[in-house]
């Protein structure tokens, strides 16, 4: 099997910081179904086909942040969304782990990169309108988390 077979949007070129990210959220959905410990969610994923092609240390910072700090994401998600967070399907409440986290930790990472990144990822694993809701929440929270850059952004 060759990567273009193994992944759901084969023609895109896919950078070593979206690989990072293809393979953090591989790793949140196997953490938010099974409930392992990070460390064997990180171990299992490192073993993966392909991850020598993803940035591994953004891989890990991704995915254990997004683990340590989930309550705190999950906090700042709720309010912004129509349902329980427990009711989200696991594709979109790990899309959405991983966005509050870039936005909240990663101010280097321009805001409109993080949510157009989490939109993509939406598109490749989750439903078929997955990516609309996920840009809505993250837009939204961009705004709580970053006021300046998106006033600043909104005023270009």
């Amino acid at each position: 099997m060759t990567d273009k077979t193994t992944h759901a949007n084969p023609s895109k070129n896919r950078t070593p910081r979206h690989r990072a990210r293809e393979f953090a959220l591989q790793g949140l959905y196997q953490w938010l179904l099974n409930n392992e410990p990070a460390r064997t969610v990180v171990a299992n994923i490192r073993g993966a086909h392909g991850f020598d092609k993803a940035d591994g240390e953004y891989f890990a910072d991704l995915l254990n942040g997004a683990i340590s700090t989930s309550v705190e994401l999950r906090e700042s998600i709720a309010p912004l969304i129509d349902r329980n967070v427990a009711e989200l399907s696991p594709i979109e409440h790990g899309v959405l782990l991983l966005g509050a986290y870039e936005l909240k930790n990663h101010p280097e990472i321009p805001y409109r990169v993080v949510i157009n990144e989490a939109v993509e990822l939406t598109k490749s694993f989750g439903g078929i309108d997955g990516h609309k809701y996920v840009n809505g929440v993250l837009d939204k929270l961009a705004s709580n988390l970053r006021p300046d850059e998106v006033a600043a952004d909104a005023r270009r």
